[in-house]
């Protein structure tokens, strides 16, 4: 019974999980804020390659 309170009382693995939930967090911001950027990119070309046609 001893085995089984501490392994309920042991953090660790919560601990992994979240730096986990984290960092797939902050890679879905990252490749959302670079999509924004690629079709404001994308726009900016465009516009230019009708000017210069």
């Amino acid at each position: 019974m001893t085995h089984f309170t501490a392994f309920l009382k042991d953090e660790n693995g919560a601990t992994a999980i979240e730096y986990g939930l984290i960092a797939s967090l902050i890679s879905v911001a990252i490749i959302v804020a670079l999509t924004a950027l690629g079709t404001g990119l994308n726009s900016t070309f465009t516009t230019i390659t009708a000017e210069l046609n």
